[in-house]
């Protein structure tokens, strides 16, 4: 009967830790999603002010065009003389001068009635003379008295472009001040090409990792940092929904093709978190949360689709992490729960043992038989006494491992707050085998990561060295590097901020071991040569730089690697230049490149 009480105590046990273990995963789960989601949307609003600012900048750049070349004189005279041949080439002799030097797409004149009789195209062979852009909104807007703003596709040129207009007025009319309605002559149009505002939108999404899509008014993606976005609309394309599309001939002849997107786009702003999963290419489909916000003013409607993919990689080490801290504490609570209930049995015994040496010490003079029997009784607890004593060494035998784990877990929480994932997996799996050298790469890549508060001081260069080796080891290691480490004299210091400068010395080394992958043997040199200044070299034994890159190594953004942002070498450019030196790149005559950090020297104990 007591051995079915235990195993029924010990199955309620187990499954009230398990229910729980399953209550903390969920609302772990829940939370850290939750949290995930307010992180991208933060994110997400922050790129769109910088888009929209980009974007406004881009379009102001030609939007005072129209109205300032509505001034001039030789317009008019055109629409008064539009039959007057000198005058038209003239006019487009001077609109080309202008497109060349606003590096607009194209500049055209239109009469009243709506036919172009100038453009700066004119010798090109969709020339816009001739055509009728009288459907145009853009026209109509302007032929009303108003500036227009129109995106639409050239029916010509089939370009995408962004119109601005301003109407023409006869000479002297817009300036009366008669209540009479000024005679508009025509409209000077400038067409803006969005294919260079999109691949400088590209690029700011791609830093940024995250797309872009702007839509018209009928949520037709007319630019986008997706090529197969551009001229999707993010609702069904029913046959009516085409026909209308064809008759406005905003985009000409191209055909609107349906938006792979699930579920079904909806434009409330009732959702907290529009995620949706969008066709990306080659049928690979990814989740995005949809931020938009519309710009008034150019009739656009700018969509940030940040990738849902870093948070929902990131779940499956966090919700590892917490079930293991659970299992510890609920394993911790267990021993707890037993080592309490072991001092109450001991206490007990204890108070049993002195209730009976009592009663023998009493019965003592009466037999001797009695005080055998007490002195037996004393053996007993004596043994009781000792099992008690026995607890303590297990309660520390236990708390060490505790211990270690729960210091080991808190650096593993360190390494999830740097995105580090492969590392926590190993951290867990092999928890028990972790050196004290491990310790000390994890103390040094604290420091090494630490935001700099710039405090700049007299650095040794070869402490600095070996600081910055210590975090690169292990992948000198793991790649089978031979590390080549020549520094003459170890007390030459400099000034500056070692934090910064490890961060360079990191960045140049794990870049040479990424050009050694596939080169054997792999040799890592790191040399120290002080003359009136310091020179730090690192060499590498891989396939070297094409003379092609050698000047656009250090620039923002270059790179060759596909995960990449190319910010490294251009971030660490800055750094060196604001210590007052320099860093440069050459391939070595043995193959392989090599970067030199030439700084200037300090003394100790000079001002």
């Amino acid at each position: 009967m007591s051995m079915k009480i235990k195993t029924k105590k010990y199955l309620s046990v187990t499954l009230i830790i398990a229910l729980g273990l399953v209550l903390v995963l969920n609302i772990a789960y829940w939370s850290h999603l939750d949290h995930g989601y307010q992180q991208t949307q933060r994110q997400s609003g922050a790129q769109m002010k910088e888009l929209v600012s980009f974007l406004a900048g881009a379009l102001s750049r030609y939007q005072s065009i129209p109205h300032v070349l509505s001034k001039n004189p030789l317009l008019v005279n055109a629409l008064q003389q539009q039959d007057d041949t000198a005058t038209l080439t003239a006019l487009n002799q001077y609109l080309q001068e202008i497109q060349s030097i606003t590096e607009a797409l194209d500049i055209y004149l239109v009469n009243a009635n709506g036919d172009a009789i100038a453009a700066s195209n004119w010798q090109q062979s969709y020339s816009f003379i001739g055509q009728n852009f009288a459907f145009r909104p853009y026209f109509q807007q302007a032929i009303k008295g108003q500036q227009g703003r129109y995106f639409a596709v050239g029916t010509s040129s089939n370009k995408r472009g962004y119109y601005f207009s301003y109407p023409i007025y006869a000479s002297g009319q817009r300036q009366s001040t008669e209540q009479v309605q000024p005679e508009i002559l025509g409209v000077i149009v400038v067409k803006v090409d969005v294919t260079e505002i999109e691949q400088h939108g590209t690029g700011m999404a791609r830093a940024s990792n995250y797309e872009f899509a702007i839509s018209d008014p009928d949520d037709i993606i007319f630019i986008s940092s997706v090529p197969q976005w551009r001229l999707a609309a993010f609702n069904p394309v029913t046959p009516e929904r085409q026909r209308q599309i064809k008759q406005s001939r905003r985009y000409a002849d191209r055909t609107i093709h349906e938006l792979a997107i699930e579920p079904p786009y909806t434009d409330s702003a009732d959702e907290r978190y529009p995620i949706y999963r969008i066709n990306h290419s080659n049928d690979n489909t990814i989740d995005y949360m949809d931020n938009k916000t519309v710009m008034a003013e150019a009739g656009w409607k700018l969509h940030i689709l940040a990738p849902m993919a870093p948070t929902y990689q990131a779940m499956p080490p966090l919700l590892l992490l917490y079930g293991a801290l659970y299992l510890l504490m609920a394993l911790a609570l267990l021993y707890a729960v037993e080592r309490r209930k072991n001092s109450q049995r001991m206490r007990h015994a204890h108070e049993q043992l002195e209730q009976r040496v009592q009663e023998r010490t009493q019965a003592l003079e009466s037999s001797h038989r009695q005080l055998k029997e007490t002195q037996d009784e004393l053996i007993q607890a004596a043994k009781l006494t000792v099992i008690g004593s026995l607890s303590a060494s297990i309660n520390h035998e236990i708390n060490q491992p505790l211990a270690a784990i729960r210091s080991y877990a808190q650096n593993t929480q360190t390494l999830l707050a740097r995105a580090k994932w492969e590392d926590v997996g190993r951290n867990i799996i092999t928890i028990i085998e972790l050196t004290d050298r491990l310790a000390a790469i994890v103390s040094q890549f604290k420091s090494f990561t630490r935001k700099s508060a710039g405090n700049e001081k007299a650095t040794n260069v070869a402490q600095c060295i070996n600081d910055a080796l210590t975090i690169i080891q292990p992948e000198v290691d793991k790649q089978g590097v031979e590390l080549q480490l020549n520094v003459a004299d170890n007390q030459t210091h400099i000034w500056c901020d070692p934090i910064r400068l490890q961060q360079v010395l990191v960045n140049l080394m794990s870049n040479a071991i990424k050009a050694m992958q596939h080169s054997s043997p792999k040799q890592l040199i790191i040399g120290v040569t002080v003359t009136d200044r310091v020179n730090i070299s690192i060499e590498d034994s891989g396939s070297g730089i094409k003379e092609s890159q050698m000047k656009k190594i250090f620039d923002p953004y270059y790179t060759n690697s596909r995960h990449g942002l190319g910010l490294g070498l251009s971030i660490s450019r800055r750094i060196i230049e604001t210590m007052q030196g320099q860093i440069n790149v050459a391939n070595r005559i043995e193959g392989g490149a090599i970067f030199n950090i030439t700084l200037a020297t300090y003394t100790p104990g000079t001002p």
